[in-house]
């Protein structure tokens, strides 16, 4: 009996209204357009405002998207994973509330927690729970409202980081097109560099954490950026190599939106084409786990039956990978 293969049969996307241009940064930190811009390649950022809206809110809309554009019912659907590092709560989990969000009443949820890494690790599990024919209709969601753990005082983070989820809908492949592996990556001795400070069960909140500014995001960037560097492209060299594939077979690369500058290393070390390379950072900036399903939202009308695409991200912890698919529709 042929192994079951999992194959992503739609794509949903969602951004808050609200842009935070770098124009208007200037205005809130001592930054200028120019600056932002040269340093990270983005222009602006999405931001979920109003009171009560985490991340939830993020994931049910691209949810929602994602079923209305591939006509799925609703109850239909297994099971929910959603890839955040900015939960609504500590409990419940996201993915349970974003269900309830859109009516997915018949499955189960959970979320998923490797930073920028999150969507690559949660769609390893997703097409695992396909793969073993335990469900038919498993989706992906990744998700992150970022400015909840920016410091709008800190010019050196609060430039790069936007709000937004990117949902995929997984079903058993017809074909050999879909989700094919995967090199999946951790390393603890990352946490120095990027973290939060405070807010686990290590420094619980306290009146001192809030008051030092331990709630926001850390990140020491120049060791973050080599080991970015390293940790993508060497798995996505990893990953061909498994695969047997050539830099001409790809027809995409989707990279983790965390900076223009990485992103062209990467491209550059691999001898890619920057029209082969996915790229939404310019208006959407960095949106943690969001980013890849967002590109291929974005992307979706360009991509075609049997295209050959690696995604590939880095992320706090650290944690990083590249996956490889085939495009199924």
């Amino acid at each position: 009996m042929p192994k079951l293969k999992a194959a992503i049969t739609g794509v949903g996307g969602y951004v808050p209204d609200f842009v935070l241009s770098n124009k208007l940064l200037e205005t809130m930190v001592d930054t200028t357009d120019e600056w932002i811009h040269t340093r990270t390649g983005i222009k602006e950022r999405r931001i979920l405002k109003g009171e009560n809206m985490g991340t939830s809110v993020l994931a049910a809309n691209a949810i929602k998207n994602l079923l209305e554009k591939t006509n799925t019912d609703p109850d239909s659907i297994e099971l929910v994973i959603c890839a955040t590092v900015t939960a609504d709560r500590t409990f419940p989990d996201t993915a349970n509330i974003a269900c309830t969000k859109v009516g997915i009443k018949n499955a189960f949820g959970f979320d998923l927690s490797a930073a920028c890494s999150g969507f690559l690790f949660a769609l390893s599990t997703g097409a695992s729970y396909i793969q073993s024919g335990m469900y038919k209709k498993v989706i992906v969601v990744g998700a992150d409202k970022m400015s909840s753990i920016v410091d709008y005082t800190d010019r050196t983070t609060c430039v790069i980081f936007g709000d937004g989820g990117g949902a995929v809908l997984l079903e058993p492949a017809e074909d050999e097109n879909g989700y094919h592996n995967a090199i999946l990556k951790a390393d603890g001795t990352g946490e120095k560099y990027l973290h939060m400070p405070a807010g686990g069960s290590r420094k619980p909140p306290s009146i001192e954490t809030v008051q030092n500014k331990q709630h926001f995001i850390y990140q020491d960037g120049r060791p973050v950026f080599k080991a970015a560097v390293t940790g993508m492209s060497t798995a996505v060299k990893e990953v061909m190599a498994k695969n047997q594939l050539t830099k001409d077979d790809i027809s995409w690369v989707v990279p983790h939106q965390a900076n223009l500058r990485i992103i062209n290393t990467v491209a550059s070390m691999m001898d890619f084409p920057m029209e082969k390379v996915m790229l939404t950072i310019e208006k959407y900036g960095n949106t943690t786990a969001a980013t890849i399903p967002l590109c291929l939202n974005e992307y979706e009308s360009q991509l075609n039956k049997g295209d050959k695409i690696i995604l590939t991200a880095f992320g706090g912890g650290f944690t990083w990978g590249a996956s490889y698919l085939t495009w199924a529709y």
